[in-house]
């Protein structure tokens, strides 16, 4: 089974798969979010058919380590969804992973509007692979 990751925004959802043993990241697309319902019927089945065991959604922790109005709102998102699909959301940190995944898209000579583009499945890549490698083999 392969885990899914997301990175959650007011416009885009970024989203990332791992290969089959849960070793690399693999980004999948930038997904323009519609409306809430339309979103979690789209994600839930996006990981039924790539045979998802577990969500894992980027969680924005305060700098100081708090949750704010943004955790909040994820977590919430983070519930539907997994009451939706069925299947277990877990959360992971996300400070500074858009940081990571400009400055990659810089370093990699991408233009201000390709990387607009890309940037949320690059985050969601991040995060699902930091999330791997934290996890016993």
């Amino acid at each position: 089974m392969r885990k899914m990751a997301l990175d959650y925004g007011d416009v885009r959802i970024g989203v990332a798969f791992s290969d089959l043993m849960c070793i690399i990241a693999n980004g999948y697309e930038t997904y323009l979010r519609r409306d809430l319902d339309s979103d979690i019927s789209y994600l839930s089945s996006l990981a039924h058919e790539r045979e998802v065991d577990e969500i894992i959604l980027g969680l924005p922790i305060n700098m100081d380590g708090t949750e704010g109005e943004r955790a909040y709102v994820t977590r919430q998102f983070g519930d539907m969804l997994e009451k939706s699909s069925g299947i277990k959301v877990s959360y992971l940190d996300e400070r500074l992973t858009s940081m990571r995944a400009e400055k990659m898209l810089i370093d990699a000579d991408l233009s201000r509007e390709k990387r607009k583009k890309v940037i949320d499945k690059v985050s969601a890549t991040i995060i699902l692979q930091d999330y791997l490698d934290r996890k016993p083999r």
